[in-house]
């Protein structure tokens, strides 16, 4: 493990990854950032993209519609097979991953009755959902410590892939079967794994999944989400959100809803073009970089801070808040220290991105696809420099609303 910087040069020196840093807007170069794991960097190709459709736009208008509408399926085959171990036609790109999950949990629970099981742990908006789902039904919900024991009598159990403070990494084909055991059918959520950690859908027997893309797939602030669904389950689900896009033959208006065939059932109303045109070329790049070499460099890179962490920051009161063994962390790892807001505030001072969770969790993302060793060594040195010197009392403890 490097704990020279040299050594975290020679390291970049050497990666088989490195060239694909300068096909980022990369800004302020002494700005260290380590929240890919929240919004993906700007890639170049997307920039370009973006300009080119926005000029099409202008020149085409209307006309460009029969080449814009079939991009949902487009990028979600081009996901599918290159990052998420799923076959064409099992993944469709749209809306945002809070609806696509309505989507998936409710037509799921049209299939048996039973609870909505959840951990006490998992995103937010995973459990917001099923807590509306649970008042619209009249189901049971349970959420719970330890979900392999809350099986008995589900119907839909919703986890994360990695978990979203601690970036522990599920053991996604033990609790599929394990839930299959007991007729429950699992909805995984890939936000923080999908273009850092290799996803085999298939292989796992997932299935259902649904996911965000601006995050390691680098498509941008809001970009839509996706969801899968497992060719065999297609024709036996109906979204409870009827839209023309999801409507047969959707240019002949006057008629009763007949969902289509297959994925394209989980569309709903008019696609993003432009966000969609983000997306392709953010999932592109992670397929030409390769999603093992991804996960190799990924594991190194956060080797590293636990390395950095247990040498230099131990003694100032911090505490490793992931999982040591890299096999069971996805892509992110996470610090706790009793001032971890205050500290987040001054690393921003410091030129160092990352960011925050409660109750005292300092997430460091790494991408691999722009992030290097040195970014790494720097950061920490910096975050240690600036405790050792007491700078995080400067900042107050109160919370802003984005953290």
């Amino acid at each position: 493990m490097a704990l020279s910087r040299d050594e975290a040069a020679a390291l970049d020196a050497a990666d088989p990854l490195a060239s694909f840093r300068a096909r980022f807007v990369l800004g302020d170069e002494q700005r260290i950032y380590l929240d890919g794991n929240s919004l993906g960097r700007l890639p170049v190709a997307t920039r370009d993209r973006l300009r080119d459709l926005v000029e099409e736009w202008g020149e085409r208008l209307v006309s460009g519609w029969p080449d814009w509408i079939d991009a949902p399926a487009r990028v979600g085959d081009l996901l599918a097979e290159g990052v998420l171990g799923a076959r064409p036609g099992e993944v469709i790109v749209s809306d945002s991953t809070t609806v696509n999950l309505y989507k998936l949990c409710a037509a799921a629970l049209e299939l048996g009755a039973g609870a909505l099981v959840t951990d006490t742990g998992n995103f937010p908006t995973d459990r917001y959902v099923l807590e509306g789902l649970a008042a619209q039904r009249g189901a049971e919900l349970r959420i719970v410590d330890d979900v392999e024991r809350a099986l008995p009598g589900a119907a839909v159990v919703v986890l994360s892939h990695v978990d979203y403070r601690s970036g522990e990494l599920a053991d996604m084909e033990r609790l599929t079967a394990a839930a299959r055991e007991h007729g429950a059918r699992v909805v995984w959520d890939l936000s923080h794994s999908a273009g850092a950690v290799p996803v085999e859908l298939r292989a796992a027997g997932v299935e259902l999944a649904v996911g965000c893309t601006y995050k390691y797939l680098n498509a941008g602030p809001g970009a839509p989400a996706y969801l899968y669904v497992a060719r065999e389950l297609q024709d036996r689900l109906r979204s409870p959100i009827q839209g023309w896009f999801g409507q047969r033959d959707q240019f002949a208006m006057e008629r009763a809803y007949d969902p289509v065939e297959g994925i394209g059932r989980f569309l709903a109303g008019t696609p993003p073009v432009i966000d969609l045109a983000a997306v392709e070329e953010g999932v592109r790049l992670t397929v030409e970089a390769g999603v093992g070499r991804l996960r190799e460099k990924s594991v190194a890179l956060c080797e590293l801070i636990v390395a950095l962490h247990d040498a230099w920051l131990v003694p100032l009161g911090f505490s490793l808040g992931s999982p040591r063994d890299p096999a069971v962390r996805g892509s992110h790892v996470s610090i706790r220290h009793p001032e971890g807001w205050q500290i987040c505030q001054a690393l921003i001072r410091a030129e160092v991105i990352p960011d925050f969770r409660e109750p005292d969790f300092i997430r460091l993302g790494v991408a691999p696809l722009y992030t290097r060793h040195v970014d790494i060594w720097d950061a920490l040195d910096r975050l240690r420099g600036l405790v050792e010197r007491g700078e995080q009392r400067r900042y107050e403890a109160a919370r802003s609303r984005v953290t």
